[in-house]
């Protein structure tokens, strides 16, 4: 399967796949469970860019003089409730934090540490810039993360049908 893309000036996208009919009928000889789990398996591996990415992005963004790192937090996660009730497999890629509101005093807590603050960096706030991180380590690799997609996809349907 191969997949091109157009870009038009005008920020809309239109994308073409060749060799769809193949990869249909490739998917219509294997069971449901192997669809999904070969889905799941090149999902995970081409969601892997984005965590890398993210990771290298956030180590711009981090500060020195801390011990915690965003970019220790950053993780790859399975969306395992919409599987079970729509069916929709689909990875998130995000930070990882204790939930609430960010404690006063923010102690640093070392390596690995709780860092409740990465979305401030990431959106701003009125006295500090933006400094996006997640957002780029998507934008700058969908053509990467697509073909990774793609090609690992074929890969797993060939290993099931052999």
């Amino acid at each position: 399967m191969v997949l091109t893309k157009v870009i038009n000036m005008s920020a809309s996208f239109e994308f073409s796949l060749l060799g769809v009919k193949d990869v249909k009928a490739k998917m219509n000889k294997v069971s449901q469970t192997v669809n999904d789990t070969g889905t799941r398996t090149a999902l995970r591996k081409a969601a892997g860019i984005v965590k890398k990415a993210a990771q290298q992005n956030a180590l711009a963004v981090d500060d020195p003089k801390t011990g915690r790192r965003i970019r220790d937090n950053v993780t790859l996660q399975f969306a395992s409730k919409l599987y079970r009730q729509k069916g929709v497999i689909m990875y998130r890629v995000g930070v990882a934090t204790n939930r609430g509101r960010i404690p006063t005093p923010n102690t640093d807590q070392g390596a690995k540490g709780n860092t409740p603050h990465w979305h401030l960096v990431e959106l701003g706030t009125e006295r500090a810039a933006a400094q996006p991180f997640m957002r780029p380590a998507l934008a700058n690799n969908v053509n990467q993360v697509t073909d990774k997609f793609i090609n690992e996809f074929n890969k797993e349907l060939d290993k099931a049908l052999s």
